[in-house]
């Protein structure tokens, strides 16, 4: 629905963002062609990581080299290809991708438009700690633990917990009426993409009504805290920096 007279949900501080989908705004990407990409978090506002909806038709493509990147890629809607050291990966909704640096990639669109969540960051090395390879899979595969002993929500990280790996990604579900057990306030970073339901957010003192589609992001220690509202779970797809010294 047109937002009227200017209005707006979205709002943008310096230690947290809420940006609703109507007011995403379309660019070009080196390296896609005919796709269209909404760059939602990126550190033009604080951020330490980048986070894109990207979507892709039919002859649609994207196609470079990682560099010093890592990306994670999650299939919202569609389907579509990845091809990574010359291996194709059909994707639907629901798969995920991790592709660490120095690796070629090309991404490919179908008939039914891919939208892909796509995000990028400085892989930051540990010594001692292998450098993780690429990992592929889907999400209803992965098996769901409580949160933080909260048997009320499930977590499902989509990547390993080892010390080569300097992300967390997880998939969180709350069902209606489940809440945070309390206002985190930690050093970890966080970028967030409701793709279920819809739910109350806190960012510091501020309290927001969030629904699908909505992103967050939040700095390192802002305080959050999440209950979900509604007749239907909230999903939200979550990432945050991991493993690494914050010094």
């Amino acid at each position: 629905m047109t937002e009227l007279f200017g209005a707006t949900r979205s709002v943008i501080k310096g230690r947290y963002a809420l940006l609703a989908p109507g007011g995403f705004a379309a660019g070009n990407l080196p390296g896609w062609e005919k796709a269209t990409a909404f760059v939602q978090i990126s550190p033009a506002m604080g951020a330490g990581f980048c986070q894109s909806l990207i979507t892709l038709g039919r002859d649609a493509e994207g196609r470079g080299n990682t560099g010093a990147l890592e990306y994670f890629v999650y299939v919202v809607e569609g389907s579509g290809a990845l091809t990574v050291d010359e291996k194709k990966h059909r994707f639907e909704v629901g798969n995920f991708a991790y592709v660490p640096p120095g690796k070629d990639i090309f991404f490919q669109g179908s008939v039914t438009p891919m939208k892909l969540l796509v995000l990028q960051k400085k892989y930051v090395p540990l010594a001692g700690a292998a450098r993780p390879p690429a990992v592929f899979g889907l999400d209803r595969e992965v098996k769901a633990q409580p949160l933080a002993g909260n048997a009320d929500i499930k977590k499902q990280a989509l990547l390993p917990e080892g010390p080569g790996f300097d992300l967390a990604v997880n998939l969180l579900t709350y069902p209606p009426g489940a809440a945070l057990p309390a206002v985190e306030t930690h050093y970890m970073e966080h970028g967030i993409l409701m793709l279920k339901g819809q739910g109350l957010q806190r960012l510091e003192s501020d309290h927001f009504p969030v629904q699908t589609g909505d992103v967050i992001w939040a700095a390192p220690y802002c305080p959050q805290w999440f209950v979900a509202v509604g007749k239907v779970p909230a999903v939200c797809l979550v990432y945050q920096d991991v493993n690494r010294d914050p010094i």
